[in-house]
């Protein structure tokens, strides 16, 4: 087993449940990381025998630009499509962070971790 992690992904979306988070947008860090089994793609030194980070990265920003009131609905939708399009993942931990939220205070970010194992 091993693990790949995709780290500080920057995208701007338009997630949230007030009218001015999904007109104007906000910017968002998304974190990922994948078990999977890695051993044999350390073996062969072939992109087809391990997880692409690239289709990693992809399935994220794509999940990201479909606006939801909740990032734990992104985050659903980010854990589903990486199960369903690659099933070397055995589990998988995703971080959604709104980075400067709109809650009337000096906030950094308000993140949500979401896990999901293969079945």
């Amino acid at each position: 087993m091993g693990i790949i992690k995709v780290e500080n992904i920057r995208v701007f979306a338009h997630h949230g449940c007030l009218k001015e988070e999904t007109k104007i947008g906000s910017d968002y860090r998304v974190d990922l990381k994948v078990k999977a089994d890695l051993q044999t793609s350390a073996n062969t030194d072939k992109l087809s025998d391990t997880v692409d980070y690239v289709f990693l990265n992809r399935i994220i920003k794509e999940e990201m630009d479909i606006p939801s009131y909740l990032l734990e609905t992104v985050a659903k939708r980010i854990l589903n499509r990486i199960f369903n399009e690659d099933k070397m993942v055995k589990k998988a931990t995703v971080w959604v962070s709104k980075l400067n939220p709109p809650i009337g205070g000096d906030v950094q970010r308000v993140t949500i971790k979401m896990s999901k194992k293969q079945k």
